[in-house]
């Protein structure tokens, strides 16, 4: 008798501890399963978009620049957007940035005003009122702009000293992005490659030392650079800082027109315009849509710039996305261009 409640227990034991075991493979398969959804998700919210070479709509181009274009549908919404991969390397092109010196000029007078390049986009930020550029542009290794130091809070007397990022090449044709701190006493800006400073005080012109940060920087030393904000992709991922950068702060789910910049692992510039504000025929995109496009089309590092009814690129002066300001381009106060490389002239 003993020996029969001996194996009875035993037998219960097991069959316990495989329903236990079968429990737990369930829950691990479930789990598994939720997982690989999970991980998918960003996938199948944003499905790649089909890119299509539009070369040949514009006068003749160097095999350097490739442009595309796209009309697939975005998330189920309609979406136009056009796309410049250029090789950095190419030392037959020239990249520079211009600001309008004070005045605001549409991207066909800059066209026409800088010798006509291949590649005129908008710029960064600038104000309405007074023309000034906002964020932090160099030209041949010389800060022409900078980026405003302080911003007042809407909720008490201090001021929030932001890091806001900027697109840059070096004289090596190197590119990267960067949070950067600019000082006018200073020839090259503080730059933070892992992420933005967040900062406040009281003082409305800081210096560097207001930040009072130990985190590691360097000199940023750009030959040519354009600011503007927020960075969308670091490492290869989305990797948004509108908030700490206070841009778009609490409007990162709007769609609007959008202009953005970045290079890839293999040395190619790339430039996005996305076309936006026209019901039923393109609807722009939000921040995360923009980043994930940037990180689709293979962008390293990339950041935003002015959008909205600035948003405008043109390729051999012709426009690509309809500008939002009724089809009509807006005066902008800066812009970021590729042309072609003049010869050195024999002093």
């Amino acid at each position: 008798m003993l020996n029969v409640e001996v194996k009875y227990i035993a037998s219960n034991r097991y069959l316990l501890m495989h329903l236990y075991s079968l429990q737990h493979w369930k829950l691990d398969i479930r789990y598994s399963i939720f997982i690989t959804v999970l991980c998918l998700l960003p996938a199948l919210g944003f499905s790649q978009l089909h890119w299509i070479k539009a070369n040949n709509e514009f006068d003749s181009l160097p095999a350097s620049i490739h442009v595309f274009k796209t009309t697939d549908s975005l998330n189920d919404r309609p979406f136009k957007a056009w796309c410049a991969e250029v090789r950095l390397k190419d030392k037959h092109l020239d990249f520079t940035a211009q600001t309008g010196a004070g005045s605001s000029y549409t991207p066909s007078q800059f066209y026409n005003r800088e010798g006509k390049p291949y590649i005129v986009v908008n710029g960064g930020y600038f104000s309405f009122q007074t023309q000034q550029n906002l964020n932090v542009i160099i030209r041949k290794g010389k800060m022409e702009a900078y980026n405003i130091p302080a911003l007042k809070s809407l909720y008490s007397d201090s001021f929030y000293y932001a890091t806001r990022s900027a697109f840059g090449i070096t004289k090596k044709r190197l590119a990267d992005v960067a949070w950067l701190f600019t000082d006018t006493a200073k020839r090259w800006p503080y730059a933070f490659q892992t992420h933005p400073i967040v900062a406040k005080g009281s003082n409305p012109d800081p210096s560097f030392t207001d930040l009072r940060t130990i985190e590691q920087w360097n000199w940023w030393k750009m030959n040519t650079a354009i600011g503007g904000g927020p960075v969308l992709v670091q490492e290869g991922s989305v990797f948004i800082t509108n908030k700490e950068e206070q841009l778009y702060a609490f409007e990162r789910d709007d769609r609007h027109p959008r202009t953005a910049i970045g290079y890839t692992r293999n040395h190619r510039l790339v430039i996005l315009v996305i076309q936006g504000r026209s019901p039923g025929i393109a609807e722009g995109a939000t921040l995360d849509e923009t980043a994930q496009i940037l990180v689709d089309l293979g962008c390293v590092e990339a950041m935003n710039l002015d959008g909205g009814g600035s948003s405008c690129m043109l390729i051999n002066g012709k426009e690509t996305i309809q500008p939002a300001d009724g089809g009509k381009e807006r005066p902008v106060a800066s812009v970021f261009i590729v042309s072609k490389k003049e010869p050195k002239k024999k002093k």
